[in-house]
């Protein structure tokens, strides 16, 4: 695996020695991108004050960023099949820290858009799905520990980061805060270093590469990830779509959308979640300062909420892994995200500091069981040689309300003048979203059930049933599994 691609065969180093550097970089690389936007609430009120801005125009700013670090996987996934995983990391390091260095320097809001918005959030997606990409080629007897290790590292870094901007916004303000974030987010680019290449033995498979040849570069490959093939200077019109066409597939799974009624409701309503369930994390320090709370107390909110999922993620992946929620699992996502959106509306009761604590302590909870199901769940109702593709066009449309939610809600904020229907708004969101895949889910099961009633003598699954679906992969098919992207919210 000299660029990072996917190889068969084994090596001395994986699951030990130098795997375990490369799990500790990955648990701050994790720390570093995925819950950096976690403490964009603090500045809020700042940088509504330096511009002269609405609270929708500030909204914006966290949206981007949060957009982006999910819709980026397509393009990391490109980039870390062509350059590999140490490059990609570093790139993704360097846009970061350059991103936030040249955010200090903004004089429009607009510009705070491109700058810590969009190239920040590009930095910060590439290096955490690379990151989380390497540990599945250091790791595979123990990946499933390595995975649950490194998750620790967002909920680490959505603990610390929120305290750590409120005292240097409080000594030396929201510019000279930035410039010094910019510095932090380059030690990505060591996290990167970190991740040299791995030497696989021989393949399994009797092919065995040319020595020019990276192992699993095979001409297949290329056509897949380059759309012609390697002999085809000038294909023709057909050969041109029908790569296009290949590429889509590979990537963006629109004939899974399509076609698997499960995949379908379960993108559809993750989707119209996630346009409330980022609500709270941007507006609960603004709102808790508009109703007196000092601003460090405020702060601290976030922080709770991190530190609450350090230990109740691994606790709820390991309850989900439990055999009698097997091919329930969705039901208890539905839960999660019905618990989250009622939570919601303690907000709403009062704004009191210990409200606001009993606040946190539920919805961290909840925000746990959602954390550590939703890729799960994805991989119950789609078959794992398509869920690359699968999540691609999954993190696309949940990157495109990520980026519609804050900012609506900031407009309704505007209209109305109170904080509190950001977290009613919230609570719709969250609720008619848990009611949508719970019913509807128990409506495709009855179905399926029903089906089967009529077709005793079929052996053959309905097409559309929610079952677990085999992770081992057939021994006929030889060829190298794809890069797999993954993203968490």
């Amino acid at each position: 695996m000299s660029r990072g691609g996917a190889a068969h065969g084994t090596s001395n180093t994986q699951d030990q020695g130098w795997a375990w550097m490369v799990l500790l970089a990955t648990v701050l690389l994790q720390g570093l991108t995925l819950s950096f936007p976690s403490c964009t609430g603090v500045f809020f009120t700042d940088l509504q004050r330096e511009f002269q801005a609405t609270n929708s125009e500030t909204s914006w700013f966290p949206s981007i960023m949060t957009a982006v670090l999910h819709a980026g996987g397509p393009l990391c996934s490109v980039l870390v099949e062509r350059f590999g995983c140490r490059f990609t990391v570093m790139l993704g390091g360097l846009l970061s820290g350059v991103g936030m260095v040249a955010s200090s320097f903004s004089k429009s809001i607009s510009q705070l858009y491109i700058t810590a918005g969009f190239i920040t959030g590009l930095g910060s997606c590439f290096g955490f799905q690379a990151g989380v990409t390497v540990l599945g080629y250091y790791f595979v007897r123990r990946r499933a520990l390595a995975n649950a290790l490194a998750s620790t590292g967002a909920s680490i870094g959505l603990t610390l980061w929120p305290l750590i901007s409120q005292y240097l916004l409080d000594e030396m303000g929201w510019r000279n805060t930035f410039l010094i974030f910019g510095g932090v987010l380059l030690n990505a680019c060591v996290c990167g270093a970190v991740m040299r290449p791995i030497q696989l033995g021989p393949p399994s498979s009797p092919l065995q590469p040319s020595p020019g040849q990276e192992p699993g570069n095979s001409a297949e490959d290329a056509q897949l990830s380059n759309g012609a093939t390697p002999h085809q200077v000038e294909p023709p019109q057909q050969v041109r779509f029908a790569a296009c066409k290949r590429t889509l597939q590979k990537y963006l799974a629109f004939d899974i959308f399509c076609k698997n009624k499960g995949y379908q409701i379960y993108t559809i309503g993750v989707a119209w979640m996630v346009m409330g369930f980022v609500l709270p994390l941007i507006y609960l320090v603004p709102y808790a300062v508009r109703n007196g709370v000092e601003e460090r107390k405020a702060a601290l909110l976030i922080s709770i909420i991190g530190f609450i999922n350090i230990f109740m993620r691994p606790m709820a992946g390991l309850l989900s892994g439990l055999s009698i929620f097997t091919g329930k699992r969705i039901y208890l996502f539905s839960l999660a995200a019905l618990l989250n959106g009622l939570s919601n509306l303690i907000c709403v009761i009062s704004a009191d500091f210990s409200m606001l604590i009993l606040y946190c302590l539920i919805y961290s909870i909840s925000m746990s069981g959602i954390g550590a199901l939703i890729f799960q769940v994805l991989m119950d109702v789609v078959e794992m040689d398509r869920f690359s593709s699968a999540l691609g066009l999954f993190t696309i449309l949940e990157s495109v309300t990520i980026l519609l939610g804050p900012p609506l809600a900031g407009l309704l904020v505007d209209i109305t003048g109170q904080f509190s229907y950001v977290f009613y708004a919230s609570s719709f969101f969250m609720v008619s979203a848990a009611l949508f895949m719970g019913l509807s889910f128990c409506a495709l099961d009855r179905k399926n059930k029903l089906k089967e009633a009529l077709k005793p003598t079929s052996n053959s699954p309905s097409r559309y049933q929610y079952t677990e679906v085999p992770t081992n992969p057939e021994p006929e098919k030889q060829a190298p599994p794809a890069v797999m992207y993954i993203t968490s919210i």
